[in-house]
């Protein structure tokens, strides 16, 4: 039976047959991966997911964490589930062979943690949010710090989380109040409110680390205006102690749980530092430990940040991607009504497959899914370019392609893969819409991905405003570089040749437009529709991601054969229905449109 998680033949074709997983155990630190190891490791992901991750699903979202004003409750299924996702190795799994892990590639990593957020991406919040915890300070953090709060995060002893926004700041972290006062000892004390904290608090681990954004104030106990001022601080929910024993607990409160509409099974919480509930060392404020240099946290802190954006993209991705095989099981087994040319109601009804309009929407999801998840495996495989490259210069340019990739892969799959999640409701029809069926809860987590790790909004201005225009266009040119090879193999293709010539032609526009908006000379008008430039630049992306699809599964046959033709109908509807899209963006764009820009207050 298929799974409802993800589908196997899918991971593998992008794996295997599209970015040549297997070529990467030619290099040192993977040389001792084979294709066996990779599967290994794929088995393990799905059958944790499938046996302790997705029973559990639908129980945690229907009695989601609470307060009682001292702890947290969390049903005892998702402690069980995280101990055997720790036992099995895989907080460590793309870490070094020192720290306990499995050295494997990212691209294997993230193709396997995928399983756990399509399964259940309530409980798969810990283990994502600590995985990116340690990397940064692994990136950042001293020896001590990583050898006091990485390697037990890596044993799955400790948790992470990561604390940048605030009730008055939200997303605009140049106005962040959270104060750092230095201490005689090297520590620092933190006064202040985080808010929207995911896995805040709750005793699933023995420690919570912390990394918070806080400013050092100044000679004159002044903070500093703006992103210059922020510092970076590990701070933990229990300190420990030079052995390694935990002592005494950190000046860290809950005020409360934020209750949101999906990720239910994930606490979200306000949390005050120092508000002198705990005093350690006998006086208020929480204990930190700088990170890096004073005022460099944003910095440091983009390491979580931009690996956490393509993460939400990748969560985004799963959970549209097992909304669309649990609709697609359904269509399969639904009987309704007749083709229109049989309205004969003695007639047996047929399977709603048969349907056009719902083949159209489950084609649509497809589409979706399949592309979001190549473009999320695609950037996990420039991670490891721009690791482990042969060359300098190649690894040079798999970083410029991160780079500009990074908001699309945040920001497309959490768009139109709740789309997907939106059309599998639609497929289910009224049963869609029950709490008895999963797709609803499907629906209400991913709703969430739009605003995680930066707004679709902020996505569109960093695009626009940074990425697609730093170092001259370096990062857009060799995007650019890029597709030109994909579009160039198509040419040679009778059955691909005209989506190579439509994706030129579109790449083309995009690069006209770009120039144009910066002629404006006025930077509230260039951004004033960053949005729908995001739209349409990724729409361009996902029509070469499937274009490189198709030039990988054309030709291929035996018993395979309908795999490889779903993949051709796939590219084939993106680029009829889904591409065309594009250009009545940009010419909304081209001409400089100020309507929402021009629009005030009062008239509303």
């Amino acid at each position: 039976m298929q799974s409802k998680i993800l589908s196997r033949r899918d991971l593998e074709f992008l794996l295997y047959e599209w970015l040549d997983a297997e070529s990467l155990t030619r290099r040192e630190r993977y040389a001792d991966h084979t294709l066996e190891t990779f599967n290994a490791a794929l088995d393990t992901c799905e059958r944790i997911a499938t046996d302790l991750f997705a029973p559990h699903n639908k129980k945690s979202d229907q009695q989601e964490p609470h307060f009682d004003g001292e702890k947290v409750h969390i049903i005892p299924e998702v402690k069980t589930a995280l101990k055997a996702f720790c036992e099995a190795g895989l907080m460590a799994a793309g870490q070094d062979y020192d720290f306990g892990g499995m050295q494997l590639p990212v691209l294997l990593e993230k193709a396997g943690f995928a399983y756990f957020k399509a399964a259940n991406v309530g409980t798969s919040s810990y283990p994502f949010l600590t995985i990116g915890n340690a990397n940064t300070l692994l990136k950042c953090g001293t020896p001590e710090q990583i050898e006091t709060f990485v390697k037990p995060m890596l044993e799955g002893r400790f948790f992470g989380t990561m604390c940048l926004s605030e009730p008055q700041a939200g997303s605009s972290l140049s106005d962040i109040t959270t104060r750092a006062e230095p201490q005689p000892d090297g520590t620092y004390r933190l006064r202040g409110n985080k808010m929207w904290i995911s896995a805040g608090e709750h005793e699933l681990s023995e420690n919570i680390v912390h990394l918070v954004l806080a400013k050092v104030p100044d000679e004159n106990g002044k903070l500093i205006p703006g992103v210059k001022g922020i510092s970076l601080f590990i701070v933990p929910k229990k300190l420990v102690n030079a052995d390694g024993t935990l002592g005494e607990r950190n000046d860290v409160v809950l005020a409360g749980l934020n209750h949101k509409m999906g990720y239910r099974g994930t606490t979200n919480c306000l949390l005050n530092f120092g508000e002198g509930k705990y005093k350690p060392g006998g006086q208020p404020g929480a204990v930190g430990y700088l990170v890096g240099e004073v005022h460099k946290g944003l910095a440091n802190m983009f390491h979580m940040m931009n690996e956490a954006r393509i993460g939400v993209g990748l969560g985004a991705v799963a959970l549209g991607y097992t909304g669309y095989l649990h609709a697609l099981e359904y269509a399969r087994e639904r009987p309704q009504g007749r083709h229109p040319l049989n309205k004969d109601a003695a007639q047996p009804q047929v399977r709603i497959i048969e349907h056009t309009d719902v083949k159209r929407m489950l084609l649509a999801q497809k589409a979706y899914v399949e592309g979001g998840m190549a473009l999320n495996l695609y950037c996990a495989r420039l991670v490891d370019e721009e690791r482990t490259g042969e060359s300098e210069e190649g690894r040079r340019q798999a970083s410029l392609l991160l780079d500009i990739l990074t908001p699309i892969a945040k920001s497309w799959p959490s768009q139109w893969c709740l789309e997907a999640n939106a059309l599998a409701i639609q497929v289910h029809g009224g049963y869609g819409y029950t709490r008895e069926y999963n797709v609803e809860q499907f629906y209400r987590d991913n709703r969430l991905n739009p605003i995680h790790e930066g707004t679709h909004g902020i996505q569109g201005l960093d695009l626009l405003g940074r990425k697609v225009v730093m170092r001259d266009g370096e990062a857009f040119k060799a995007l650019a570089a890029v597709m030109e090879k994909s579009i160039t193999r198509a040419q040679q293709s009778p059955e691909l040749a005209a989506h190579g010539r439509e994706l030129g032609a579109t790449l083309q526009r995009v690069a006209k437009v770009t120039r144009a908006l910066y002629a404006v000379g006025d930077l509230n008008k260039t951004l004033a529709n960053a949005s729908v430039y995001l739209e349409a630049f990724g729409h361009m992306v996902v029509a070469w991601i499937w274009l490189e699809q198709a030039l990988a599964a054309e030709g291929k046959g035996g018993h395979d054969a309908d795999f490889y033709r779903g993949k051709l109908q796939a590219c084939a509807f993106f680029f009829k229905w889904e591409l065309p899209k594009v250009h009545a963006q940009l010419d909304l764009l081209q001409s400089i449109d100020t309507t929402a820009l021009d629009m005030r207050d009062e008239w509303f």
